[in-house]
């Protein structure tokens, strides 16, 4: 990894943003406040995921490696198949001498990065990347796929990224362990379903919902945020309703 130059392709992003808040209607005043609280909380507890942590203990044991990425629905410039597969690129290239040397082939082809290369190029990067002999397992997590755009584009950005799993999927390359994250939108459900090897649906469980209720009221309860120390009982009891029930199992 000595003396390999950098590749700094416009787009070739790190890790982006991992927070989803997206379910949230704000109609009142109250769960206005109370939702600026929960991202500034979710924040910082969200990068701690069971899944997340459980790789990188792995990655830290030179066990794996991984990429993540999170289609934020804040940032138009983390939803799209240009956002993702070039930080795919970039994690795995840092991780990995070969991937390094693969990705460095493909930025002085290109003039020093004075060029961009076409999708045809970077999907092929990525394959050759994932297809290396002799790797320990590769995770690829990409969360929150429900908020890549689904528009009347032919083919739609979230199909395009559906279409791309489907390729790496049918590329059978055994190391290679592919995480999505999504609501259970039809046409990604129509796509990833006959691809799974397993599938855990947090949706409709009770459970889940009896934890996100649990833990919006520990925090409308808790002493934490001086503001909401001061709302009456029935304006903090309204707050967790409409937090809870809206929360659509996420």
């Amino acid at each position: 990894m000595e003396n390999v130059r950098p590749v700094p392709f416009r787009g070739l992003t790190p890790p982006n943003d991992i927070l989803d808040c997206s379910w949230l209607r704000q109609e009142h005043i109250l769960v206005r406040k109370a939702f600026a609280v929960f991202v500034k909380i979710a924040e910082s507890l969200v990068s701690s995921s069971t899944i997340i942590q459980d790789m990188k203990i792995m990655c830290d044991a030179g066990q794996a490696s991984m990429a993540y990425f999170y289609f934020d629905f804040r940032d138009i410039r983390k939803q799209h198949w240009r956002d993702l597969v070039p930080s795919l690129l970039t994690q795995l290239s840092a991780q990995s001498g070969p991937s390094c040397d693969i990705l460095s082939h493909i930025y002085s082809d290109h003039r020093d990065g004075a060029q961009q290369p076409n999708d045809d190029i970077l999907t092929q990067c990525l394959k050759d990347m994932l297809t290396l002999p002799d790797q320990s397992p590769v995770y690829l997590i990409l969360d929150a796929l429900d908020e890549c755009p689904d528009t009347s584009e032919v083919p739609s950005p979230r199909n395009r990224i559906l279409q791309l799993v489907k390729e790496l999927v049918n590329l059978q390359i055994p190391h290679l362990r592919i995480c999505v994250t999504s609501r259970p939108e039809f046409d990604i459900r129509d796509v990833l379903e006959p691809l799974t090897s397993r599938r855990v649906s947090l949706h409709d469980q009770s459970g889940q919902k009896h934890d996100i209720a649990d833990y919006v009221r520990s925090v409308v309860y808790s002493d934490s945020e001086p503001y909401m120390r001061r709302w009456r009982k029935e304006d903090k009891e309204f707050v967790i309703e409409i937090l809870s029930t809206r929360a659509d199992g996420m």
